[in-house]
């Protein structure tokens, strides 16, 4: 009986071989393309899927730069890089850009709430977290209970004649404001251009400590790590439900008072006569490091050394703010796309005559830094980077979009023609003329005149920057579809001479 089992179970092993020798017979007739091909199809939706749900699970913390959990995510990128052959492109033989950095950490015991006098009394409306209001993601710890004054965008502009401080003393009291600036850069760009300074958050959050405000509430309902960092100042960002609040009783209308200051260029500020309270309970790091993660895949000419593509994805996220903000379509879904890329490049057997260039940024969410360092620190000369691919919250939908593809018409046709001869996918090109504040990495890129070109996907309900952009919301396919066109236009442009996507 013994001996008939162990027959059995060889008879069966040696059949299962069958289809293995087979296809390795039949894969050494494959021409060339036909492998290129077999590559292609090797990218996977579920392998895809379960890289985007690794990133985005506790394991990482929400990926914040400077925290354990970045650094923890930037060696699991790594050990893949190591595993398919990457060679190391970062400082010192290594696979990482440092660069100075700071974070603050968020901790469970923040509160917002208003004070509503009741007759002789007072009652509190506490403001729910996430639903109503976060705390600020670089506020400082502590608390402050003050009047709040509503103060427009929070602009204070002599050349441009506007001043939503004007004639109001916000010492030792919560200022309100909204997001960006009176002017659309769609509009009236040259008049927006003249406004830009005054649309970053760094800017608005400097300018309420600069007038003596103890305390802001952002009408800017999102966790946002892009901000400033000043000692003893204490803020929240609040859902248009807060604002409303705010507004409601003073006889003003928020729409219509945001309506005024656009039509007219003029401020709409006034005291409130509201009292609020924010506590937060935060940690500041002003010393730490972050880093972005370099891999490469060389090119078989070493004249074209110094003319590389570069493919980047942000691998950071919002950290802990004080719930973990999963990040899994922000920018996980982008990582793991850019993976697939890196890996089909290394397993093909048509190889790129000049390197490919696999970058995952630190610091996105805070002032979209790691690109900025390195198009101030290139590892590669700008002037010379044949041209990059920015890969940004690519896994929710069905519809591929290709931000400033129509800006370079020579870079967008290998983008276009991978798609319509292999995946057939709906991808939408546009222009984009990028005056905003920068708010993806490709903006430093197209800053430096380095042709660029940005995917993103939509489609499908998303979340951002919120504890419900998690695994669920993840659209499989277009991952691997989207990385197949990817890889199948990069080994396009890997394989020609004299590109200048400038032109």
């Amino acid at each position: 009986m013994k001996t008939n089992s162990y027959s059995l179970s060889k008879v069966v092993f040696a059949l299962a071989l069958i289809p293995f020798v087979a296809h390795a017979q039949r894969s050494q007739e494959l021409s060339e393309e036909q492998q290129l091909l077999q590559v292609m199809h090797s990218i996977e939706s579920h392998t895809l899927y379960s890289w985007v749900d690794t990133l985005a699970s506790p394991l990482f913390s929400g990926r914040l730069t400077g925290t354990q959990g970045y650094d923890d995510a930037a060696e699991w990128v790594i050990g893949y890089f190591e595993e398919w052959g990457l060679e190391p492109g970062g400082d010192n033989g290594t696979y990482l850009q440092s660069f100075p950095h700071f974070y603050t950490e968020i901790f469970p015991g923040g509160e917002l709430y208003m004070h509503v006098p009741m007759g002789d009394d007072v009652v509190y409306k506490h403001y729910v977290y996430e639903d109503d209001y976060y705390p600020g993601s670089t506020s400082d710890s502590g608390d402050v209970t003050a009047e709040v004054v509503y103060v427009g965008y929070g602009i204070t502009a002599p050349e441009l004649g506007y001043d939503d401080y004007a004639g109001l003393d916000v010492r030792g009291k919560i200022v309100v404001f909204e997001p960006e600036v009176p002017v659309s850069p769609r509009d009236d760009p040259d008049t927006f251009m003249r406004w830009r300074p005054y649309s970053f958050h760094q800017y608005k959050l400097e300018n309420a400590a600069e007038h003596g405000a103890a305390g802001m509430i952002y009408d800017y309902h999102i966790v946002n790590p892009n901000n400033s960092f000043v000692e003893g100042f204490v803020y929240a960002v609040a859902s248009r439900e807060v604002v409303a609040d705010i507004f409601s009783g003073t006889g003003r209308d928020h729409q219509e008072t945001l309506r005024y200051i656009r039509n007219e260029l003029q401020p709409r500020s006034f005291e409130t006569g509201k009292t609020f309270t924010i506590k937060t309970n935060t940690k500041h790091h002003t010393d730490a490091v972050g880093t972005n993660v370099v891999g490469v895949v060389p090119g078989t000419d070493p004249s074209l050394a110094d003319q590389p593509i570069l493919i980047g994805a942000h691998l950071d996220h919002l950290g802990m703010s004080h719930e973990m903000m999963p990040g899994a379509n922000d920018n996980a879904s982008a990582v793991s796309v850019g993976m697939a890329v890196a890996k089909a490049l290394m397993e093909s057997p048509v190889k790129p005559i000049r390197p490919v260039v696999f970058l995952m940024w630190g610091a996105e969410e805070q002032a979209v830094y790691g690109s900025r360092y390195y198009t101030e620190n290139p590892i590669y000369p700008l002037e010379s980077t044949v041209g990059y691919i920015n890969l940004e919250s690519v896994g929710c939908g069905h519809i591929i979009r290709a931000s400033a593809a129509l800006n370079y018409p020579d870079f967008w046709s290998y983008i276009e023609r991978a798609n319509n001869q292999f995946v057939h996918r709906i991808v939408r090109p546009s222009e984009n003329a990028n005056l905003a504040r920068p708010r993806q990495d490709t903006a430093w890129f197209l800053w430096a005149d380095v042709p660029s070109i940005s995917f993103g996907v939509s489609g499908a309900p998303s979340f951002y920057h919120n504890t419900k952009d998690n695994i669920t919301t993840i659209t499989p396919e277009i991952l691997e579809d989207l990385a197949q066109i990817v890889f199948m236009a990069v080994i396009d442009i890997g394989d020609e001479r004299g590109l200048d996507f400038r032109n």
